[in-house]
């Protein structure tokens, strides 16, 4: 039981108690735990996420919906529904299990003949701006002078805030290539560790893992004979399929409610906690997402 107890308090799934002057320090102490903060949160302060930019992937044990990014990956967003659409992932495997890094699929053989889609598209490690793009900020870190959240994913930018990217937390959804900078094609992976950040602005990082995580985790490690190994049924878009309803609504990342759940996660409320660090990190922030169909 002291297990579970404190495995809900560490999600912040727990209640909250307010923390004395002991616990927090100077620093602004947060009113509300993450489970609060996100209970009350307004209506208007939820997205509602657009079923064209939901890739629905059909793994052995269920599905799982990855969010696309067009705003900060347009090509590639654009690349993957085109080879979706056109059946490409049929049949194909999730191929790699690296543990505690990245699961990788598509079609290893490389045989495979794509239809409509392009053979490669053109890196998008980062999206440039001509001014300061506004994003919900974070302290930089070691990777990124800045980092902070966009539009409902975890990213980073430079110190003019002139280019964004896409950070490598757990769960993210990228593009795999070779050597070459422009040779993605069509084999995809899904971080399932805590986020290899040193891998960021060197692949380009297009969504992130809405719902069916444990999908990916409950995927085989090695090859069974005479077992198919973690076959994909198919990646679809949301939208193309009449008999799936699955509606999503994460909360946005420059609501009120969200500044104050960063707060809350710096320095938690739970009674369990003695010390406030008044400090999370980019990829400590789960993006608060709920299925509404």
């Amino acid at each position: 039981m002291k297990g579970l107890y404190l495995a809900a308090l560490i999600t912040g799934l727990t209640g909250c108690a307010q923390y004395t002057e002991q616990h927090a320090g100077t620093q602004q102490t947060p009113t509300r735990s993450a489970s609060e903060v996100i209970k009350h949160a307004k209506a208007h302060e939820w997205r509602n996420v657009d079923r064209q930019n939901i890739l629905k992937i059909t793994l052995p044990t269920g599905a799982a919906y990855v969010e696309l990014n067009p705003q900060l990956a347009a090509k590639h967003t654009a690349h993957i529904k085109q080879l979706a659409r056109e059946g490409f992932y049929k049949n194909t495997r999730v191929y790699r299990f690296v543990e505690g890094f990245v699961a990788q699929g598509g079609d290893s053989s490389g045989n495979k003949a794509i239809k409509t889609a392009n053979k490669t598209v053109p890196a998008e490690f980062y999206h440039s701006t001509a001014q300061p793009l506004k994003i919900t900020e974070l302290q930089g870190d070691g990777y990124a002078p800045v980092t902070g959240f966009l539009n409902g994913f975890a990213v980073a930018q430079n110190a003019s805030n002139t280019q964004t990217w896409q950070v490598h937390c757990h769960g993210v959804f990228a593009m795999a290539r070779g050597n070459e900078i422009n040779s993605a094609s069509t084999e995809f992976f899904v971080t399932i560790g805590q986020g290899p950040r040193y891998l960021d602005k060197n692949i380009t990082v297009f969504g992130r893992v809405l719902e069916g995580m444990q999908h990916f985790n409950r995927l085989q490690r090695k090859p069974v004979p005479n077992t198919p190994f973690n076959p994909i049924t198919n990646i679809e878009v949301l939208a193309d399929i009449k008999r799936d309803k699955s509606t999503f609504n994460v909360m946005k990342t420059d609501s009120q409610s969200f500044r104050e759940l960063i707060e809350a996660r710096k320095n938690r409320t739970e009674p369990w906690f003695v010390y406030a660090h008044n400090y999370v990190d980019v990829c400590a922030m789960p993006i608060p997402t709920k299925r509404i169909d």
